[in-house]
This record gives structure tokens, C-alpha cells and sequence, in this order.
């Protein structure tokens, strides 16, 4: 794989679990990074680990922040060629217990920025006349989920169907889109939420990793990095439409077997 000469833009990659993969391995690649993050503090650990990186601070869910942003690199940077839409919020609370604004917030960020940072990256695109690639970020809960993760696996799944028809109306243009579905992929931070369905967090990772997947080893951020990079490469010319599960087999293992 060769990404080198290639301006990828990363949302919400700053610095770890699976934005941090991807950035890793982006870099491995040579791709030239451009790190989106909310606000500074959250992108600064990243750019000791990528001093060349390009940093934009802007908040996907806001329109206007978008639009803004994707102005000012066409001065600065000029054409991107890759997108990758990582930015995104978690909710573990059932669909009935959910609230408006819980649910408006969820969807702000892990659909409506999907699709506002994909509109404004083609647009780029179609005005230089160049194809280029979009890797959504989706989650096995679009696939099969879990108590308290309704509203959560629907916005996943909403992100798949908008990678699937975007695929269907830019293939003309030689622009791609695909998806990847991460399965469980440990940081610290994850502890607080798994606290929401178990007071023995640290076990319930311990025996997801062990009993829930085909192969029972933990699933790495940069596993996830290498599925990107993969799909923004030419080797993944004839492929568009797809999402591809970096799961250790999660998806394909009846519970309790």
C-alpha cells in the first residue's frame, strides 16, 4: 500500500483508540495527515506524534464549522484526496429511556457530520475534476447489538446506508465510499461507559475478548488503521460500497457458543 503524495483528512482524530489507529497507520503509509478535532487541547498529543500533521479545529455537527474548515484548506492544502469520517459520540441508554436532546446530540455528530463532511469533501472533489476515497467509521452494533445500544446501532446503521448510496451516486466520478465496523477496541475511557451495564467493567472486557469473538485476542487501534488504509489505496480500486468488520469475529459468533 502507498499513500504517499495523498492529503487525508482524519475527523476526530485526536490521538487515541481507533482515530488514533488510523492515524498510525495512515502515517506508515505516507499519507499526509490532517487531523480534525473539536478543540486544541484534544489534537496536541497527536501532533508530538505527527509534527507534520496538518491541524483544523472545527465541530462536525455545526454546518457552518464545516464549511469553513474545508474553505480553508482548499488555500492551505489544496485538493484532499481521502476522508475518513472517525468523529463520532457513544450512548449506552435504551431507546425508551433515551432523551430528546440525547438522541438529537447522537445524531448531530454520527450521521448528520458524516454526511456534511462528506457533501463539502466532494464538492472538492467534483470542482478539481480528481476521484478520491471516503472510509466511514461505522460499529458492529449495526450488525448485531446489545441492550442499551438502539439508538446507538441506528445511527451506525443510518452511516452504512449512507456509505451504500453515496457509493452508488459518485462511482461515475471515480470516488469511492466504503465503511469499516470496529468490534471492541479497548482504551482507558471505555471503562466509565461499560460501568453503565456492569459494575465489574474490567471483567466484562476480559471476558468479551475471551468468549465473545472468533479470536480471542484484543482488537488493536492500528487493526483498524490498516482496514483504512487499505481502502484509501489503490489496492482497493474495485471496491466501494462495502464495510468491512474489524471485529475478531464478533459479528459472525452466536452468543454463548
Amino acid at each position: 500500500m502507498n499513500l504517499t503524495g495523498k492529503n487525508i483528512l482524519i475527523s476526530g482524530g485526536g490521538g487515541y483508540g481507533v482515530g488514533g489507529g488510523i492515524c498510525k497507520a495512515l502515517h506508515e503509509y505516507g499519507a499526509r495527515l490532517i487531523i480534525n478535532e473539536i478543540c486544541e487541547e484534544r489534537i496536541e498529543a497527536v501532533l508530538k506524534a505527527y509534527p507534520d500533521a496538518i491541524p483544523v479545529i472545527a465541530d462536525v455537527s455545526r454546518y457552518a464549522e464545516v464549511e469553513a474548515m474545508f474553505h480553508r484548506l482548499e488555500k492551505e492544502v489544496g485538493i484532499i484526496h481521502g476522508l475518513v469520517n472517525n468523529a463520532g459520540v457513544g450512548l449506552s441508554q435504551s431507546a425508551h429511556e433515551t432523551s430528546e436532546a440525547e438522541f438529537d446530540d447522537l445524531y448531530q455528530v454520527d450521521i448528520k457530520g458524516v454526511w456534511m463532511m462528506s457533501k463539502f469533501f466532494v464538492k472538492q472533489l467534483l470542482q478539481h475534476q480528481s476521484g478520491g476515497n471516503i472510509v466511514n467509521i461505522s460499529s458492529v452494533h449495526a450488525h448485531a447489538t446489545m441492550s442499551r445500544y438502539a439508538v446507538y446501532g441506528s445511527a451506525k446503521s443510518a452511516v452504512e446506508g449512507l456509505t451504500r448510496g453515496m457509493a452508488v451516486e459518485l462511482g461515475k466520478y471515480d470516488i469511492r465510499v466504503n465503511a469499516i465496523a470496529p468490534g471492541y477496541v479497548h482504551a482507558e475511557q471505555n471503562y466509565d461507559l461499560i460501568r453503565t451495564w456492569t459494575s465489574e467493567a474490567e471483567q466484562w472486557v476480559q471476558d468479551y475478548i475471551q468468549k465473545g469473538q472468533a479470536i480471542p485476542r484484543a482488537v488493536q487501534p492500528e487493526d483498524c488503521g490498516y482496514a483504512v488504509a487499505f481502502l484509501l489505496s489503490d489496492l482497493g480500486k474495485s471496491i466501494t460500497g462495502q464495510t468491512i468488520c474489524v471485529d475478531n469475529g464478533d459479528t459472525i459468533k452466536l452468543s454463548g457458543v
